[in-house]
């Protein structure tokens, strides 16, 4: 049960008791006893993608009315318990709000070998190489980075096959830690995403060696989002622990969007 501001008990949506708009830290502190792992960040997010528009003072500081905490806390809840992706909640939401009733599907874990994408979307579990790559390609820098559950297991023939690339390739791509498999010699989704970009840059004459700045940023990105989340997984709440995973995906997603903003504004900077 959320409290309102005032500390009387009431849902998501007594946030905005009495007509009173709250502030994001507000909704924030409201949320989260139900759900630890969101955040600023993550509200900021759902904004973006247009589940939910706060109002705005002069200064540009947002407020949140009842009926935005009570949906914030609807798109979580949908999220959490049925893994729908942010256009079907959002649909479901506007049918709701002309009136209907439309009938979410009952809750479900994600499917093994599906990939969670850090919206909640599920994309998978591929059926072929190439689906996979293709899943985790297009959903890169829009939608950030996909977590396997379980990782499925491509073998290196399927990978060069998925890729078109030759054994070459992919031994030197190896050598300059691009692409890494695992200790019983497979590749996830992920190494299948990855190869599929270094061929696509290789196109352009871009080679194994100048992609090395590119790996050391990303393992750079990679430990910083593990500070981040490392307290969340040493909580002592379950269900804290639980979600620290989520956290990771949207961590991910907010820093590969940060990368290509920075390439986009360091391009357009250097073409004035």
């Amino acid at each position: 049960m959320l409290r309102t501001p005032s500390g009387g008990a009431g849902s998501p949506g007594a946030a905005g008791a009495e007509g009173r708009l709250v502030s994001i830290g507000t909704v924030l502190n409201l949320l989260r006893e139900e759900f630890p792992e969101v955040t600023i960040s993550k509200i900021r997010f759902l904004e973006a993608e247009g589940l939910v528009e706060p109002q705005r003072t002069p200064s540009g500081y947002r407020k949140f009315s009842t009926e935005d905490v009570e949906r914030l806390g609807c798109v979580l809840r949908m999220q959490r318990d049925h893994y729908l992706p942010l256009r079907v909640i959002k649909e479901h939401l506007e049918a709701r709000a002309r009136g209907e009733a439309p009938q979410l599907p009952a809750p479900a874990k994600p499917r093994d070998g599906a990939l969670v994408a850090a919206d909640g979307r599920i994309a998978g579990p591929p059926g072929a190489a190439g689906d996979a790559g293709d899943a985790a390609r297009a959903g890169g820098a829009e939608t950030g980075a996909f977590a396997p559950v379980p990782p499925p297991r491509l073998g290196r023939e399927e990978l060069l096959s998925a890729t078109g690339v030759t054994e070459g390739d992919l031994a030197e791509w190896e050598s300059y830690g691009l692409v890494t498999p695992h200790p019983d010699g497979g590749f996830d989704v992920d190494a299948v995403a990855v190869a599929r970009l270094v061929a696509d840059l290789g196109r352009f004459g871009l080679e194994p060696r100048h992609l090395r700045v590119m790996k050391a940023a990303a393992d750079r990105q990679a430990g910083l989002v593990e500070q981040v989340v490392a307290p969340l997984r040493r909580h002592r709440n379950p269900q804290t622990r639980a979600h620290a995973e989520a956290t990771t995906r949207e961590l991910a997603t907010l820093s590969v969007r940060l990368h290509a903003a920075l390439v986009q504004a360091a391009l357009h900077a250097g073409s004035h």
